[in-house]
């Protein structure tokens, strides 16, 4: 029988489920077959489901109709693949399996999934889970089990994640849930949750974080903090909550930090500790309200209510403090 006429018998079965959203929604198979008994599609061979702007492709699939007869969730096996299409931005999707809520506009991978976005025939990101949810409606994708993301020259890792598009399938946002890791470069950074917005290029870390970062010189400087903020446009961060930093032979600590660059490199350069903090260099340590760390040329300053105590007075003073 030829698909066209499957096409129609498929429809005149389903015409009462589909009279709203015929318009949406095309299946094509070389075979297909339905069960009463089971409320249940069958399809096989060059497997194809249009709805809207997304297209599912498979060589096996099912699908479940309600007792009302309408349409409930087409199932694809043998490693199926998804797409949708909005202008020049193209989201795809490869799965052991794909489920596709026909009611709810949903597509569920499970197994080994992967879905990138191209720009043109540029990949801009690729995701990989073992589960991934798209929702066609809303444009966002959610990720979980393993989630690793590769967003330009950044790589993330974690247990979650929630990807937010616009509707022309642009980058709004990315949240990074639960051992959330990045890698950028030679710089990394983890917390309990990141947020990355592309659009304000700013960097949110909550709970547990910590950020490395390797300097031109090739030293590294170390932040642990509860909550983390950077600002890639102004090349500024802000750190507070048991702030504690790693320089050479440094560590400064305080409730409260900003970074800000040098004028001229627009690296950063300049670390304000505010709030009651202390800065500690081999067994020399002064607390003060507010601490001023340059790294280049290095240095400290300390004022307001400043104290230095120096431990071990007239003893051998060979003891290493720094990180690294």
């Amino acid at each position: 029988m030829k698909k066209k006429n499957l096409i129609v018998i498929l429809s005149i079965v389903l015409l009462f489920g589909l009279s709203a959203m015929a318009s949406d929604l095309v299946i094509q198979s070389k075979t297909q077959s339905y069960s009463e008994k089971d409320n249940k599609i069958k399809a096989e061979g060059d497997v194809q489901v249009s709805i809207d702007d997304a297209k599912v492709l498979g060589e096996k699939a099912d699908v479940t109709v309600t007792k009302d007869n309408k349409l409930d969730t087409a199932t694809f096996y043998e490693k199926p693949y998804a797409y949708e299409i909005k202008g020049n931005k193209k989201r795809e999707v490869k799965a052991n399996i794909l489920k596709v809520s026909l009611i709810n506009k949903i597509i569920k991978a499970e197994g080994a999934t992967q879905s990138t976005v191209f720009d043109g025939k540029e990949p801009i990101v690729i995701i990989t889970a073992d589960m991934q949810e798209y929702d066609i409606k809303t444009s966002v994708m959610k990720a979980n089990g393993s989630v690793i993301i590769h967003y330009k020259e950044l790589e993330t890792f974690s247990n979650r994640a929630i990807i937010k598009t616009d509707k022309n399938g642009d980058l709004q946002r990315i949240d990074l849930i639960g051992a959330a890791r990045f890698k950028r470069n030679k710089d990394s950074a983890s917390a309990d949750h990141f947020i990355y917005s592309p659009i304000t290029e700013e960097l949110i870390s909550i709970g547990n974080t910590t950020s490395s970062a390797t300097l031109d010189d090739g030293s590294k400087i170390v932040l642990k903090a509860s909550y983390q903020q950077y600002d890639q446009k102004s090349n500024t961060f802000l750190g507070s909550g048991d702030v504690k930093i790693w320089f050479k032979d440094y560590y400064a600590q305080g409730p409260k930090v900003s970074f800000f660059p040098n004028k001229e490199t627009k690296k950063p350069n300049e670390i304000y500790f505010t709030g009651r903090s202390s800065i500690t260099q081999g067994e020399k340590t002064i607390f003060a309200d507010k601490i001023k760390l340059v790294l280049k040329p290095k240095n400290f300053y300390a004022e307001g209510n400043t104290k230095t105590v120096i431990k071990n007075v007239g003893k051998s003073q060979n003891k290493d403090s720094s990180l690294f």
